[in-house]
């Protein structure tokens, strides 16, 4: 699926720390903690606890935060629909790798388990 460059430049330039709080409120209203979504932030990308705060606190864009992640192996085993865009559809790569985040939150919000989220095969 094609999304407009605008698109793509507005979601790549977004920070990262600015939309955090909004995960978090997320799945802590469904009775999720902060631990579970760092759970998932970090197998995503491989940062850890200490690494997330740092990002958050330096506003890094959601450009430079996956330009440094080492995504997980795994990833392409997420599938499915998040904010209207099917995401093995997504042909820009930070796009992609934003709506992956998107989909872990929201599988994590949904109460999915976290053998599921994480891809355990």
């Amino acid at each position: 699926m094609a999304t407009t460059p605008e698109h793509d430049d507005r979601i790549a330039r977004m920070i990262f720390g600015s939309v955090y709080p909004h995960y978090l409120s997320k799945v802590e209203k469904k009775g999720k903690s902060k631990e579970e979504l760092h759970q998932i932030i970090t197998w995503l990308t491989g940062y850890d606890d200490k690494q997330i705060q740092k990002l958050i606190a330096d506003k890094v864009t959601f450009k430079a935060f996956f330009e440094n992640a080492e995504l997980n192996s795994n990833v392409s085993l997420i599938k499915g629909v998040i904010c209207g865009y099917r995401i093995e559809e997504i042909e820009t790569p930070i796009t992609k790798q934003v709506r992956y985040l998107d989909k872990l939150v929201d599988e994590l919000a949904k109460g999915r388990k976290m053998d599921k989220i994480l891809r355990k095969i």
